[in-house]
């Protein structure tokens, strides 16, 4: 059912939407032609029907990768910048137009078979697309609340890798045309530059966030600055440090998938395209599921899950591609397809580039709610050149492990186990990502978790959350519930918890003693309680003092009014409906007993309640509200 917060049924909707549509096929269009244009230009210089004069043409083809990447090692510092000055509409237009003056370029390289022109298309194609990636990212938040985020995000990423597919395919396939097939590629990109140009034209605008800002245009100075920026917030910069590493992992199979489709599986060219086709198409599904299995929110809990998936597949792909004989011929698609083996082969392929598409979708939407608003665009920007710069550092380690005599299959192996052990070292800095895992799988596989009234949640600013206290894991099932994190204020018996008080540990919780047992740790929890709310953050108390031993809602107690004294900020009723009786709570005196009395699934919900101004509050009042959204 759709809310004022929520105006579409799903991310398919925002087709239908000029906020969304039009940005969409620039963008698309933009990323098909790119790759048209990067495809046909190489198979036209590999196979000889270029003049490439003294130029080898593997020389060439190396040239056509590094010319497109160097602009965004010496340019985003400098479009981030134009991203947060201008109107990021304007920008588009721009750079479609721009887009347009290259073709007409290309026009005559591809007529004439000119090499050096076309790599000079090439560079400036590159320019174009490093122009385009900060407003590409930044654009989304200014146009899309929280709850839409991640769908839009994920039709941006599947919309991209399905471009990309599209464009080599259509470029081998007109390029190939004979006599007439380097004319056929010029006129299609040139067309597609001109309708990614009307397509801008009806972005609708997307304001500046720091019209006032300086641009600096000394590259080295300000990528450095960037850097600086994105550093400020640790959570955001750790992300943009996570997605570079995706890149790593994805550029280790992109560029080998020509040997592994020859070497490894016998296949001719056709079978490279498949291999090329089925990963698209799984990084495209993978990123269309993030809407629905993060529930249309902002849910990074994904991003651990979609590791491990990562890792899982392309580790199996080793032990799946050893069991492949090799043929005598190359086989041909229809004989490829034919072999049972080779169907694990595309498995492996299909999923490990799905669960890609699961780790970076949240990771994407993450930096775009945590980024600061004023400098956005500067941070995306950065992550455009750890990109390129982790891209680099890919193809450098493959390079030796194969000079080293390490094969195809022993490359994927290596790169999976690697995956497993950056990941792992991402998460133990930011353990946000874990913790939000754990309150995924919680409400999705122990129990079947609906929440309602999500919207009162805040997506920004300071509030109290105040909530009934059911349960061992009730924090876990607001973190869930919340599109930020929480911090939580708890009794500090929990903390002797085996594995639950590590998880509290790890999201930073604050433990409260009664005042009559440890006046300190009372005083010492409302002054880190204090912090938290000046910081802007969500804080959550549950005001009972304790779990529930019958069930029943107990009387509140008064820290809400204490910590409204020094942080008037608005306060957030919650309630946890039917968890009373589950595992995790107090039943017949004892906790954690019986673990299947409830059975596996059982239903629970949480009810948020419109946030009560600070003025308003009182402990009777706020627990009269929890009551009432109990019985809701």
């Amino acid at each position: 059912m759709s809310t004022p917060h929520d105006p579409h049924p799903n991310q398919f909707a925002l087709l239908g939407q000029r906020r969304f549509a039009p940005f969409f096929w620039a963008q698309f269009l933009g990323a098909g032609n790119d790759n048209l244009f990067k495809f046909a230009f190489t198979v036209m210089v590999t196979y000889g029907a270029a003049n490439a004069g003294s130029l080898a043409p593997a020389l060439v083809v190396q040239l056509i990768a590094a010319l497109f990447i160097l602009p965004f090692l010496l340019f985003s510092a400098t479009s981030g910048q134009l991203a947060d000055k201008y109107d990021k509409a304007t920008l588009i237009r721009f750079v479609k137009s721009l887009e347009i003056a290259i073709m007409a370029a290309a026009l005559y390289g591809f007529t004439a078979k000119n090499v050096p022109v076309l790599l000079g298309c090439t560079f400036l194609l590159g320019v174009h697309s490093t122009l385009f990636g900060p407003v590409k990212y930044a654009y989304l938040p200014q146009h899309l609340n929280e709850r839409e985020l991640t769908g839009g995000n994920g039709m941006v990423e599947m919309g991209t890798f399905v471009a990309i597919l599209l464009g080599n395919v259509v470029g081998g396939l007109l390029i190939a045309v004979p006599e007439v097939g380097p004319s056929y590629v010029a006129w299609s990109c040139l067309a597609l530059a001109v309708l990614g140009r009307v397509s801008a034209q009806f972005v609708p605008s997307a304001m500046p966030t720091d019209a006032a800002l300086k641009i600096n245009w000394n590259p080295f100075t300000e990528t450095w600055r960037n850097l600086k920026l994105a550093h400020e917030n640790i959570v955001v910069f750790r992300s943009l440090l996570g997605i570079s590493w995706m890149w790593f992992f994805g550029a280790v199979f992109l560029t080998q998938f020509p040997s592994f489709a020859k070497d490894v599986l016998g296949g001719n060219e056709q079978v490279a395209s498949l291999l090329l086709v089925v990963f698209s198409i799984g990084i495209a599904i993978g990123s269309l599921m993030c809407e629905t299995l993060s529930r249309r929110h902002v849910e990074i809990g994904l991003v651990p899950f979609g590791a491990f998936g990562m890792s899982v597949f392309s580790i199996d792909l080793y032990f799946a591609s050893r069991g492949i004989v090799h043929p005598e011929t190359a086989l041909t698609l229809g004989q490829f397809v034919a072999l049972g083996a080779n169907w694990r082969v595309m498995a492996d392929l299909a999923l490990l580039a799905l669960f890609a598409g699961l780790y970076s979708v949240p990771m994407y939407a993450l930096i775009q709610m945590r980024a600061q608003p004023s400098h956005r665009s500067r941070i995306i920007a950065a992550n455009n050149i750890l990109n390129a710069l982790f891209m680099i550092g890919s193809a450098a380690m493959a390079a030796l492990l194969l000079k080293a005599g390490v094969t195809v299959p022993q490359l994927f192996l290596i790169t999976g186990l690697l995956n497993l052990l950056v990941a792992g070292y991402i998460f133990l800095l930011v353990p946000e990502y874990l913790l939000r895992f754990i309150a995924w799988v919680a409400t999705r596989l122990v129990y079947r978790f609906k929440v309602r009234g999500d919207e009162h949640i805040p997506t920004e600013g300071a509030a109290i959350l105040v909530c009934n206290h059911v349960s061992f894991v009730d924090a876990i099932l607001l973190m869930a519930a919340s599109p930020r994190p929480i911090v939580f204020i708890m009794d500090h018996r929990i903390f002797a918890t085996p594995v639950l008080g590590t998880l509290f540990r790890l999201a930073k919780a604050i433990p409260i003693a009664p005042q009559k047992e440890d006046a300190q740790a009372y005083e010492q929890a409302f002054v880190r309680a204090k912090q938290v709310l000046d910081g802007g953050d969500l804080l959550a108390i549950f005001p009972e003092g304790g779990i529930t031993r019958d069930g029943t809602l107990g009387e509140f107690k008064g820290g809400v009014m204490k910590l409204l004294e020094a942080n008037p900020v608005p306060v957030v009723p919650l309630a946890l409906q039917n968890l009373w009786g589950s595992f995790f709570s107090r039943i017949d005196g004892n906790a954690m007993a019986k673990p299947f009395r409830r059975g596996f699934f059982s239903r629970v919900g949480l009810v948020a309640g419109e946030p009560v101004p600070a003025a308003q509050v009182s402990p009777a009042g706020l627990r009269e509200r929890v009551s009432a959204l109990l019985a809701s």
